[in-house]
């Protein structure tokens, strides 16, 4: 047995990241609750662990160290308080997506039908399907194995999500009147890789990341033009957007046909445009 708050402050100390002291601390306290069962209340009462596996905690500490996500070592990452299985297929659910699901629920009619473009874990699509009941929800998605790593999230959180295999980029989903898309697209340009961490760049999948200098906003053109195809009247559309390309993307949305209107997150970056088709 060991003294749980010891081996905590023991692997403080081995673990040798960019980050300061309280990321390192917030990694570590999601390895003892995945590991351990503990949480951080246990492991400032010192509670004491049975330790029989050193060299399984040594992997995984340089698993960490080699700024392996955590997400990815420990299979979850949480996203509006519910828990997504994750892996190197998906990007990792993050806290600044989660204001699309605000926006969509403070809708002044709420959606009875939406489509997530580049689903992904499923995190927008599971999470609207969930919260609002009785909406129609569909998820869609070019990869073959972020379908498959969604359809286990939707069996886990028993949602009702309809998939859809397809490129956006060249072919239009066969739906109509729909009242709301979403989607987080790739937005990120080649040239500010350098700028980003090496967490994100080595293993997150580039497919859902990067798009090229020369045509950044290639996914949000696709996303208008098959949305005033396949949108109600005055349906809407919610993005992320890349918080450098904001009045381009919004003059993009409305050069194809709808008003737009940037929103900033709780920084102050802008974070979603919401496009209403006129």
């Amino acid at each position: 047995m060991i003294n749980s708050k010891i081996l905590f402050q023991q692997l403080t100390q081995k673990v040798h990241l960019p980050d300061d002291v309280d990321e390192i601390k917030s990694i570590l306290y999601l390895l003892f609750e995945k590991e351990f069962g503990l949480t951080r209340t246990d492991i400032l009462a010192e509670k004491e662990i049975p330790f029989n596996d050193p060299e399984k905690i040594d992997s995984l500490l340089q698993r960490i160290n080699d700024e392996e996500p955590i997400q990815y070592m420990l299979g979850e990452a949480e996203f509006f308080g519910r828990r997504f299985v994750v892996n190197p297929s998906v990007l990792i659910p993050r806290p600044e997506t989660e204001l699309i699901i605000q926006l969509a629920k403070a809708e002044k009619v709420l959606p009875s039908s939406i489509l997530d473009i580049g689903t992904g874990s499923g995190c927008l699509a599971i999470t609207l399907a969930l919260e609002i009941p009785k909406c129609r929800v569909y998820g869609l998605d070019i990869s073959e194995k972020a379908l498959a790593v969604a359809r286990t999230n939707t069996k886990l959180l028993r949602a009702d999500v309809h998939y859809i295999h397809c490129d956006i980029l060249t072919q239009t989903p066969d739906l109509l009147n729909l009242d709301l898309i979403i989607s987080n697209p790739p937005y990120v340009m080649d040239k500010e890789k350098e700028q980003m961490s090496r967490n994100v760049v080595a293993f997150e999948p580039a497919l859902a990341l990067f798009v090229p200098d020369s045509n950044p906003l290639l996914f949000y053109y696709a996303i208008a033009q098959k949305g005033k195809q396949i949108l109600r009247p005055k349906g809407v559309i919610l993005v992320e957007i890349n918080e450098q390309l904001g009045n381009e993307t919004s003059h993009l949305f409305q050069q194809v046909g709808f008003d737009t209107e940037i929103i900033s997150d709780i920084n102050g970056k802008d974070r979603v445009i919401r496009a209403e088709l006129r």
